[in-house]
Parts: C-alpha cells; structure tokens; sequence
C-alpha cells in the first residue's frame, strides 16, 4: 500500500527520498536544491555523478524560474506538457537545483509530468524535484509501484502508488546547442511531433537525463 501525498511531501522537505510515480516511470524523488538528498538518490541508484538529473516542476511558469528557455523550447513546452518532454536550458536559479543534480553543468532539464499524484507532490512542496527513474543503474527503469518498491524502496521513505505508468517510455530530451535544436535523447515524444512545432530538429548525443 503506498504513502499519502502529504506524507510524501513531509519526508521530502525533511531532504529524504519518495518513489514517485509518472506517466513515463516511476522516478527516485528528492528536493533538487538540496545536495545531500540528491547525493542520497545518487546513491541509492548507483549512479555516476557526472549523469545529470532531470528537474520536475508543475509546468511552464515553474520552469521558467529556474531555466531560460528560447521562443522554440516555450513553444514545445506549451504543446507538451503536462508531458514526456524534458527540454535542457541555461540554468536560472542554482539555488532551486543544485550543482550536483545538474552534475556541474551551466545548464539544467525540466520537464512537467503528467501524473496527478506527482503534480500533487509538486504542488504541495513548491520546489523543483529531482526524480530519476527509481532503479539501480544499469537495470530497466521501473513502470508498475512493485517494481519500483523493488529496485529501489529501501532507500525511500515513501513510496506513492500511481499505478502502472500510462506510457512507460523515458521522455524525449530537447535542448539547445549553438543555436540549433538538438534531441538529446529519443523517447516518448516522437521526433516529427516536435519538428512539427518547433522546425527541424538536430539528432545530437546527450548526457544521459535519465
């Protein structure tokens, strides 16, 4: 049986971690702003800390004030989310996702879920989170609450259960590199989709926003 919202939003404001689902799948949720949860998820993964992580926020507004976005990365954020569109920019506000989450990049990742209990949590905790996919490295990412109890509930102080992840398939990264528009990484929001709103698309490699 999994925890309440306000229990999950009470052990992330404490700087534990939450099993949180998605539409995508289920993510390893801490406060990105605060280095030693987002170590704890590094740890808890077995993650390299070069790999940076995506930050959750409820939609456009919230990720403007901590990311800068071009007209282009706007325009698919309007089209996408709530969604599986994660879209990298220069990072706004360092104290809203620390160094460490965006692995000593210039740059962070945002992307608004489309998951009610994860737009709750992100409602009731008013920052962005941090919340990679909720496996150990190196495994496949979890899309049902057991798996993700599984790989990765001894480390969570909570664990919401969301149900199975409606499209279980990682989000489609997007960024901006010399001016170009660059997929980062293939995933649920398909490559037409986005040219479609944001003109050509140039396929680049990523850091691996997993």
């Amino acid at each position: 049986m999994g925890a309440d919202v306000e229990t999950a939003v009470s052990a992330l404001l404490r700087g534990e971690l939450v099993i949180l689902p998605t539409e995508t799948v289920y993510g390893l949720a801490c406060d990105a702003g605060n280095p030693l949860a987002v170590a704890r998820v590094f740890e808890a993964k077995g993650r390299p800390q070069f790999n940076p992580l995506i930050a959750h926020v409820t939609g456009v507004e919230a990720a403007l004030a901590i990311a800068e976005l071009d007209a282009r990365a706007r325009a698919l954020a309007e089209a996408f989310w709530p969604g599986p569109l994660t879209l990298v920019g220069p990072i706004r506000d360092r104290n809203a996702v620390c160094d460490l989450a965006r692995a000593g990049l210039d740059t962070v990742a945002v992307r608004a879920p489309d998951h009610p209990l994860a737009q709750a949590v992100l409602a009731g905790f008013g920052r962005p989170l941090a919340a990679p996919s909720a496996n150990r490295s190196g495994r496949p990412s979890p899309t049902t609450f057991a798996d993700a109890v599984e790989e990765t509930g001894p480390s969570a102080a909570a664990a919401l259960d969301g149900g199975p992840c409606r499209v279980g398939l990682e989000s489609t990264v997007v960024g901006t590199v010399d001016g170009e528009l660059v997929l980062l990484r293939p995933g649920a929001v398909t490559r037409e989709a986005i040219e479609q709103v944001a003109g050509r698309l140039t396929v680049g490699l990523g850091e691996g926003h997993r």
